[in-house]
């Protein structure tokens, strides 16, 4: 008896149409939220291998919130600039981010030291995500980082969400006009020094250790990145997530010092803020923290 003929169809409806509709790719979104009590202008820079998003910069007013969808395989970074105005020729400025473009969207352009990073890779090794929030460039502002579903021993939320500026040391410290802290520098953009910079003599992993700067950010923000090859306790990795990305969470008005007082502590307000609590036992299980 011939085979029917429908279900011929259908197959070959399917084979010739994966290239199109492929099996497997899920569209990731990001919800970026404002809690801060100002606004905040996100800046997003694409890496080089992948074509930038339809955005590159907005305003978020407190309490906004904004969702984008980057394609499968996005990688980048992502970013909050604040103090930012316009001069009497329209030109755009922040004093902490800022891009260089002049305008409200980056436009290719990356933030300038000091700013907190929030970093993503999307579908890679092993169809994973990849993503952290780094201090490497310093710090301005509280962001937290959390998986909405997916899966993976180490689908956790990250990010450093406590107040770092106002105790931030004088020789890293960055004030405003009227001499309110507003961001704090890392040691390699403070002193250029190899060592703070993990570069020349210092451009490995053996070289290039952790310092009494790097450590202290470390000992306020656990699980952020506080220097180039802190990679151990600071890359989170999901499949299949959603990510929230929170400017201020709460609790975020708690201001810790860089020197390091209260240890951890950050850990706790990020599962708080978050709502993660499962977060030590994973963690523990995976990774020695520093």
């Amino acid at each position: 008896m011939a085979a029917p003929l429908i279900p011929q169809l259908l197959l070959l409806f399917i084979l010739g149409t994966a290239n199109f509709f492929p099996i497997g790719v899920v569209s990731t979104t990001f919800t970026i939220t404002n809690q801060c009590d100002y606004t905040v202008w996100p800046g997003i820079l694409s890496n080089a291998d992948v074509a930038p998003l339809p955005t590159t910069g907005f305003a978020l007013q407190k309490g906004e919130t904004r969702t984008i969808s980057p394609p499968a395989s996005w990688g980048g970074r992502l970013w909050g600039r604040t103090h930012c105005s316009e001069d009497s020729t329209g030109k755009f400025s922040c004093i902490t981010g800022d891009c260089g473009s002049g305008k409200v969207e980056c436009s290719g352009a990356g933030a300038a030291p000091p700013a907190t990073l929030a970093e993503f890779k999307l579908d890679g090794y092993g169809g994973q995500d990849f993503f952290d929030v780094s201090l490497v460039d310093g710090y301005n502002l509280p962001v937290l980082v959390s998986p909405q579903g997916g899966s993976g021993q180490n689908c956790s939320s990250t990010g450093c969400v406590v107040d770092l500026n106002g105790a931030c040391p004088s020789d890293l410290k960055v004030v405003s006009e009227a001499g309110e802290g507003v961001a704090c520098k890392s040691a390699c953009e403070a002193f250029r020094q190899p060592q703070y910079c993990c570069d020349g003599a210092y451009a490995t992993p053996d070289t290039c250790k952790p310092t009494s700067y790097s450590l202290a950010f470390k000992n306020a923000c656990p699980r952020a990145y506080s220097y180039a090859y802190d990679d151990k306790t600071s890359t989170f990795t999901c499949s299949s997530a959603d990510y929230a990305i929170t400017f201020c969470p709460t609790p975020s008005t708690r201001s810790k010092g860089v020197a390091g007082s209260e240890p951890g502590n950050d850990d706790d307000d990020i599962a708080a803020a978050s709502g993660d609590r499962g977060w030590r036992k994973r963690r523990e299980g995976q990774f020695a923290v520093c």
